[in-house]
C-alpha cells in the first residue's frame, strides 16, 4: 500500500505484470547462441516434426548450455505432437515411462528424448500421501509446459529453424545473474517431485550459480521427502551429480543443504577423518578431471571409492572377531553392498565392479611367484591398480607398494623378473639376519609362514 501511495504521488505508473502465457522472444543477436553447437540430429527431429505440422523446439538444459556457450551433451525436444504421433514419424522411436510418457528417438548411438507439452493438470494427478506426483500424462499448450518445468533457466525453448528463443519465466535474466530460481511455489514444487532438491544442488555446483533465497529456504526442512522417491530415481540423480565434472563441489553442497542423509550418510563420518577425507577428495578430483577431459568414467570405481572406508571399517571388525583376511573382506563387502543397494538401488553390474575392485586390494600385497602375473590378467586390473594408487596417495598404505606395482606394470618381461627377484632376495636376507636368534624355533616359523600364505589366499 505504501509503495502504491508513493508511486501515485510521484506519478510513477506500476509496471504491468507480464502475461505468463506470452513469452519474451529473443532473436540470434539477443541470445547469442552459436548454431554450430546444435546437434544435427536435434535439428533433424525438430524439422521432421515441423514439416509434419507440429511445433517443435530444443528445450531445457540444452538451451541453458547453448546460452552459456557450452555444447550440450544431450538434446531434449518438446512438441505439441502426442507420443503416438511422434513415434509414427521416426523409424527407431520408443515410447517409455509410466510417470511421464516420453519418446526416445534413436540415430545410431545418439538418443534424443522427445516430450509432449504438458498441461497444468497436476491438481488432478494421482499423488502419494506426501504430495509427490505418481503419474501425470496430461498434455496442454506450450506456456503450461513452461510452467511445469522446474527452474527458470530450464524453461526456455529454442527453434533451430528460426533461431528464436522463447523465454516464459525470465530464464535469460537469471542466467545472466547466475541465479537458480524455481518456478512457482517452492514447497509445492518440491512436494510434487523431491528430486528437484537434488537437482538444485547439482546445477548450483556445476554452473556455480547462487540458489535464490526463496528457492533454498524449504530444502533443509523438506529434505526427508527424498526418502519417498523410488531408489532407482535417486540413484540416477546421484549418478548425474557424481559424474557432472563437479562431483566434490556437489557433495559439499549436499552436506551444506542437509540432503546427504539417506543418500550417502557415511560421508559424514568419512569426510571428518583425515585419511578418509583425503581419499574421497582424491577420488572425486580424479573423476572430475576425467569428465572435463571427455574421458570415460566407471560408476563402479566411483562408488567403490565412496564406500571403501565403510568396507575397511567392517573388514577390520570381522578380522578382530577372528575371521581370516580374505573371507573377512568378502563379508564386509556383502554388508556394505546390501545396505547401499537398499538406499541407492545400485545396479548389479556396478555392484559387481565394486566387489572386484575391493577384492583385488589384498592381492596386490602378494609380489612373488605367479601371483603378480595372474593379477595383471584380471579383466579389471587397471581399475584395481588405480584404486591402489589412491590408497597410497591418501596415506592409507605405504607408497612403496604402489611404486612397485607401477614399475611392474610398465616393465618388460626381463625387468619384471628382476623386480620379482628383488622381492625374493629382500625377505631371504631378512631371514638370514634373524636366523641366529630364532634358530631353535625354525619349525614354528615355517608353520606360521605356511599358515599366513594360506590365509591370504
Amino acid at each position: 500500500m505504501i509503495k502504491k501511495f508513493i508511486r501515485k504521488i510521484l506519478g510513477v505508473k506500476d509496471k504491468p505484470a507480464r502475461d505468463p502465457a506470452e513469452p519474451i522472444v529473443l532473436g540470434p543477436a539477443e541470445h547469442g547462441i552459436d548454431p554450430k553447437l546444435v546437434s544435427s540430429n536435434a535439428i533433424r527431429v525438430t524439422s521432421s516434426l515441423q514439416e509434419a505440422g507440429f511445433k517443435a523446439f530444443v528445450v531445457g538444459g540444452a538451451v541453458r548450455d547453448l546460452l552459456l556457450g557450452v555444447k550440450p551433451k544431450d538434446f531434449d525436444i518438446a512438441t505439441d505432437a502426442t507420443p503416438d504421433q511422434v513415434k509414427r514419424l521416426f523409424r527407431r522411436a520408443f515410447i517409455i515411462g509410466r510417470r511421464f510418457q516420453i519418446v526416445h528417438v534413436m540415430f545410431g548411438q545418439d538418443l534424443l528424448e522427445v516430450t509432449t507439452f504438458r498441461g497444468a493438470g497436476e491438481a488432478n494427478a494421482p499423488k502419494d500421501e506426501h504430495g509427490r506426483v505418481l503419474r501425470d500424462n496430461s498434455f496442454g499448450p506450450q506456456h503450461e509446459d513452461a510452467m511445469r518445468r522446474d527452474f527458470t533457466i530450464n524453461a526456455m525453448y529454442y527453434d533451430p529453424a528460426t533461431q528464436m528463443v522463447l523465454d516464459y519465466h525470465g530464464g535469460i535474466a537469471d542466467i545472466r545473474d547466475k541465479t537458480l530460481r524455481i518456478i512457482g511455489q517452492p514447497e509445492a514444487r518440491y512436494r510434487e517431485d523431491p528430486v528437484r532438491m537434488l537437482r538444485v544442488v547439482r546445477f548450483a555446483a556445476r554452473l556455480q550459480f547462487t540458489i535464490e533465497p526463496t528457492t533454498r529456504a524449504p530444502i533443509a526442512v523438506m529434505a526427508p521427502l527424498i526418502d519417498n522417491v523410488p531408489a532407482a530415481r535417486v540413484f540416477d540423480e546421484m549418478l548425474k551429480l557424481l559424474m557432472s565434472g563437479h562431483a566434490l563441489a556437489c557433495l559439499q553442497q549436499l552436506r551444506k543443504e542437509g540432503l546427504h542423509h539417506g543418500l550417502l550418510p557415511l560421508l559424514d563420518v568419512v569426510l571428518e577423518q583425515p585419511i578418509g577425507m583425503k581419499f574421497v577428495t582424491l577420488a572425486l578430483g580424479s573423476t572430475d578431471e576425467r569428465v572435463r577431459a571427455g574421458k570415460g568414467v566407471s560408476p563402479g570405481f566411483l562408488f567403490a571409492s565412496l564406500l571403501w572406508h565403510q568396507v575397511v571399517e567392517k573388514w577390520t571388525a570381522y578380522r578382530a572377531a577372528g575371521e581370516s583376511p580374505i573371507p573377512a573382506l568378502h563379508l564386509a563387502a556383502d554388508d556394505v553392498l546390501d545396505s547401499q543397494t537398499e538406499q541407492l538401488a545400485l545396479q548389479r553390474k556396478i555392484a559387481s565392479d565394486m566387489r572386484d575392485i575391493w577384492s583385488m586390494q589384498p592381492r596386490f600385497e602378494r609380489r612373488s611367484g605367479k601371483a603378480p602375473y595372474k593379477l595383471l590378467e584380471h579383466v579389471r586390473f587397471r581399475a584395481g591398480y588405480d584404486f591402489l594408487l589412491l590408497r597410497c596417495e591418501s596415506g592409507e598404505i605405504d607408497m612403496e607398494l604402489g611404486e612397485w606395482w607401477t614399475a611392474f606394470y610398465d616393465a618388460d618381461a626381463s625387468e619384471r623378473e628382476d623386480l620379482l627377484t628383488s622381492e625374493r632376495v629382500a625377505p631371504a636376507a631378512a631371514k638370514r639376519k634373524r636366523a641366529p636368534r630364532r634358530a631353535a624355533r625354525k619349525g614354528d616359523i615355517d608353520g606360521a609362514a605356511v599358515s599366513g600364505t594360506t590365509s591370504d589366499e
